[in-house]
Parts: structure tokens; C-alpha cells; sequence
């Protein structure tokens, strides 16, 4: 972590923010379409959150 300088954590800052940027841009570009294919996408999302819930809470139990 010594040779770690300024420049190296404005670089890393910069790109960061441009990528992060980039992702925005390209998902509200392609909103529209993933109205159309991933809808009700997010119940599986839910889904697979409860079940590794559920693990945790067993894996406690037992």
C-alpha cells in the first residue's frame, strides 16, 4: 500500500464515476426492453433472497 500515490486514487475516482455513469446511461437506454423480457423478474429476486433466509435461520437452529 506504499506505492499507492495521489494519482493512483484520482485515477481510481475517475474511473469509478465514468463507469458507474456508463451503467446509468446504458440501463435507462435499454428500460424499455427490459420491461418487455425480465418482467416479474423481481419475484425471483425475492424468492431467492428468502430462501438463503430461510438457510441462515436453519443453519442457526441446528
Amino acid at each position: 500500500m506504499e506505492n499507492i500515490t495521489t494519482g493512483h486514487w484520482i485515477f481510481a475516482g475517475i474511473f469509478m464515476l465514468a463507469f458507474v455513469g456508463y451503467l446509468i446511461w446504458s440501463y435507462r437506454k435499454d428500460l424499455k426492453l427490459h420491461k418487455i423480457h425480465y418482467n416479474g423478474s423481481f419475484y425471483v429476486l425475492i424468492g431467492i433472497i428468502l430462501i438463503l433466509f430461510l438457510f441462515y435461520i436453519f443453519k442457526r437452529l441446528l
